[in-house]
């Protein structure tokens, strides 16, 4: 159960072993406070609650920048939906018992109708704003905006300059004429989420095309509009050498998904955060044949990883890099914590056991009790902001 108790109480998380800035520390007590992290030591340290951290590997919250699992509680099956209040709080439940303690909602500003439509969008934005101060993840938004998507364009200016969204990816998924493998794709998704038929469906692409022109001069304005509050901007999947130099000069911070390791490399250059997904990380692969994650991340190319469409990878991800002795446990949980924090502008506030950063915090126990060698341990733990968002 979510805790209650007053921002008053000191909270103490005594003798666990946690990954701090500068590695892993045996014996080290964690206090917090109004949500804060106000002392790390090596010693107990009086407080009004002392959790028993001796069994305990204490890890910084995992941050992810990308994750739209929470579609399928909107509409698990094509043409059904759920209110959203329900849905959001659902998808809560599932973050917080993967240790997602910071969230920034994917939500496709899209041409689609249904779940991805401008009036969904509104609705999510709305929901998130009313429950945040309830919902036990640190819930942020996150508005992937389709270049064809044209209408409203005001009302998405109007979010951007008032700060609604907390970052803003630039994306374009409408298949180009004659890609038929694009098209096929495309479709087999969208089947999923939209009630058409395939001809239907191929009819509805071809009339869309006609907005791409204006979509493509949207987007500098958005991007534009970004920069002018500061509000992180990011690319998706970038491709080829003009996809590269189009991000450079939108000044995009996050590199999201590129496709080729040009573009990944090119987004390291240009000092972008590049973003892969880990469930393709988990599995081994993609699922629609793009690179392996896996390697990228040996090659240096990848910088934070994020859920994409399944939460329980992100946790698992840097367990596994660790096994596979691609990174340290130490190295890989940068993946999913500073990194993305980083990326985000929240560097000193999430991502890190350190002191005045929001206590944001998993407690993983082994099932041999010591210490947690790979991921077959129990997420005994989870705080968030300082309160108890699970415990076992």
């Amino acid at each position: 159960m979510p805790d209650s108790v007053s921002t008053a109480e000191i909270t103490v998380i005594q003798n666990a072993r946690a990954l701090l800035p500068d590695g892993f520390q045996d014996g080290i007590s964690v206090t917090f406070q109004g949500g804060k992290i106000i002392e790390i030591a090596d010693h107990a340290t009086p407080a009004d609650r002392v959790i028993d951290g001796s069994e305990m590997t204490l890890l910084p919250g995992i941050v992810d920048l990308h994750g739209d699992a929470f579609e399928r509680e909107i509409a698990p099956r094509p043409g059904v939906s759920f209110p959203l209040d329900l849905a959001i709080e659902a998808n809560d439940t599932a973050l917080i018992s993967n240790g997602v303690t910071t969230f920034f909602y994917s939500i496709t500003d899209g041409f689609e109708p249904g779940v991805r439509s401008r009036e969904t969008v509104r609705g999510l934005i709305d929901i998130i704003e009313a429950k945040r101060p309830t919902l036990r993840s640190d819930s942020r938004l996150h508005i992937r905006h389709e270049t064809a998507a044209t209408e409203g364009h005001d009302e998405l200016l109007d979010w951007i300059g008032r700060r609604r969204i907390d970052l803003l990816s630039l994306n374009d998924h409408l298949p180009p004429l004659g890609d038929e493998a694009k098209t096929a794709r495309y479709i087999k998704g969208a089947l999923r989420r939209v009630t058409m038929t395939v001809q239907e469906m191929e009819t509805f692409i071809q009339e869309k095309q006609a907005q791409r022109g204006l979509g493509e001069s949207q987007v500098l304005e958005l991007a534009d509009a970004a920069h002018t509050v500061d509000l992180t901007l990011a690319s998706h999947d970038e491709r080829t050498e003009d996809d590269a130099a189009q991000a450079e000069r939108l000044k995009v911070g996050i590199c999201e998904f590129p496709l080729t390791e040009y573009c990944a490399e090119r987004g390291l250059a240009r000092g972008a955060a590049v973003v892969m997904g880990a469930p393709n990380l988990v599995r081994g692969g993609s699922h629609v044949g793009g690179t392996s994650v896996r390697d990228e991340v040996a090659a240096g190319r990848v910088t934070v990883l994020v859920s994409d469409y399944y939460y329980p990878s992100l946790l698992r991800a840097p367990f596994l890099l660790a096994e596979l002795n691609i990174r340290s446990l130490a190295d890989a949980w940068q993946l999913v914590s500073g990194n993305p924090a980083k990326a985000a502008g929240l560097s000193g506030i999430k991502g890190q056991i350190t002191l005045g950063a929001d206590a944001d915090l998993l407690g993983l126990k082994s099932p041999s009790g010591g210490k947690l060698h790979g991921y077959s341990g129990e997420l005994a733990l989870v705080t968030s902001r300082g309160k108890i968002a699970a415990a076992r």
